[in-house]
């Protein structure tokens, strides 16, 4: 039986272009390249960026005016905290602007935290305490207002031991003042602790420091220093 052989061409080597500068997806692929070297150029300057916002020189507390001579300015880094909400260093102080609530020391200024005199219901009264107070009673801190009557004033009575009982007066007022023996201002030589009281407890509160007995300062935990 007679076999053919069936010559068949010989394969041609494909030879590869080099790509052209015109090649489209050349030019993808350094447009690519080139944002990725813009967009982490970007986002290593903005972690870098920071802006100038004021914090408290200080505890403030309400009712004080906000100046440049109670502010320091801080820089802080973009994204670490949402600084809309804050004062900025950029901006003029408001004018006439109080402080509204307390605002710890070295704490960045809320714009929550300004208002005006009419936004507040308290008033600062001095109460001198018999009792040297604890270190916790501190300008900003809160604290109860206990008042202890006189024997013959007392007007509750502990039923277990048929004496005059201690009674609170007002709880949670802010501590405005601090004034202690051997200070400019204390010339009778006990402490005087000055509180802002709400205007409906004003009464009571002006009506026990006129009557017999003695008032007592007690801090409210985690409040002070």
């Amino acid at each position: 039986m007679d076999t053919s052989v069936l010559d068949l061409p010989a394969p041609v080597a494909v030879r590869l272009r080099r790509p052209g500068w015109r090649d489209p997806r050349l030019l993808a692929g350094l447009a690519m390249v080139a944002a990725s070297v813009a967009l982490g150029s970007w986002a290593v300057q903005t972690a870098q960026a920071t802006v100038p916002v004021y914090v408290a020189r200080g505890a403030l507390v309400p009712g004080e005016s906000v100046g440049a001579d109670r502010l320091s300015v801080v820089d802080v880094r973009l994204g670490t905290v949402d600084l809309a909400g804050y004062l900025s260093a950029d901006e003029p102080l408001p004018s006439e602007a109080v402080v509204v609530r307390v605002v710890g020391d070295g704490e960045l200024v809320p714009r929550a935290a300004l208002g005006t005199r009419t936004d507040l219901d308290v008033r600062p009264v001095a109460v001198p305490v018999a009792v040297s107070p604890s270190d916790g009673v501190v300008v900003g801190s809160l604290v109860d207002l206990w008042f202890v009557p006189a024997a013959d004033q007392a007007t509750q009575v502990d039923s277990s031991t048929g004496e005059e009982a201690p009674h609170a007066l007002s709880e949670g007022l802010t501590v405005a003042q601090v004034d202690r023996p051997g200070g400019a201002l204390s010339g009778s030589g006990a402490t005087v602790v000055h509180v802002l009281v709400p205007g409906d407890q004003l009464p009571q509160v002006l009506a026990a420091l006129a009557s017999e007995g003695t008032l007592d300062v007690v801090p409210v935990p985690g409040t002070g220093g």
